[in-house]
């Protein structure tokens, strides 16, 4: 049974689960997927298009499944999927998709921090740390178990590879690879995040064949070089062929 605040709105078309707690002042429209125990706190707003897992938390203030803020954008049919066991603090806005992709995704088990923004068909990955005030653009990715830090801004389209670390205050026009710390102004290659690895798991030799990988690839002018050094002279395993993968099909090139 859902527990629903007299003082919140519900459209009758939307459809939810069990054991949902929908506070005061929040909005919940048509054409709406809500599963099982959410929480809802004050004036939460999901919006057309919303597709929304389990057990997820929404801070007051926040609003899902917007209207993308793209001026292509013509009302068509989109959405906005929301995973599982996400923490989506105050005031976060999550667009829906476009013609483009026509959805904007955000995994399971991510932490959104307060004001922050996803914007229209953006994939985020499941596991992610995405600080206050951060702002993703259109299009970007975003892989799996990625921390990004206080009022970071990624420009459209590019995308960020898993285990990274971004420094906060950051900005990025260019792909950032997989398992190191970006940072600094310009943005660029600061080291392998290690901490975040043996956090993660992550062994002293595969964090080394890590750092030997990157010692590689920026040891040669052309990234090309680059990644056949790495292929010359690294076991071929999951994480360097991750790395090869990334760089190899970068469409706005990598940080250095």
């Amino acid at each position: 049974m859902n527990q629903i605040s007299p003082l919140a709105f519900v459209h009758p078309e939307a459809k939810l689960g069990e054991g949902n707690i929908i506070g005061p002042f929040c909005y919940i429209d048509k054409n709406t997927v809500i599963g099982s125990n959410n929480v809802m706190q004050n004036s939460v707003t999901i919006n057309v298009g919303a597709r929304i897992g389990d057990n997820n938390e929404f801070f007051p203030g926040a609003s899902i499944s917007t209207k993308p803020q793209d001026l292509k954008f013509k009302g068509e049919d989109s959405i906005c999927e929301i995973g599982n066991n996400n923490s989506i603090r105050e005031n976060v806005t999550i667009s829906r998709g476009t013609a483009s992709k026509g959805t904007t995704i955000v995994g399971s088990n991510n932490l959104l921090m307060e004001n922050m923004h996803i914007a229209h068909d953006c994939v985020v990955g499941n596991g992610c740390i995405i600080g206050n005030s951060t702002k993703l653009a259109g299009e970007v990715i975003i892989d799996d178990n990625a921390i990004i830090s206080a009022t970071v801004l990624i420009h459209q389209f590019c995308r960020i590879g898993s285990y990274v670390m971004i420094q906060g205050g950051s900005r990025t026009s260019q792909d950032i690879p997989p398992y190191i710390i970006a940072g600094k102004e310009p943005i660029r290659y600061a080291s392998i995040n290690i901490i975040g690895l043996r956090r993660r798991g992550f062994t002293n030799e595969q964090i080394e064949q890590l750092h030997e990988a990157y010692r590689l690839l920026y040891s040669k002018g052309l990234l090309k070089e680059g990644i056949e050094e790495i292929k010359n002279n690294l076991p071929m395993t999951p994480e360097i062929e991750n790395i090869i993968n990334f760089v190899s099909t970068s469409q706005r090139g990598i940080i250095r």
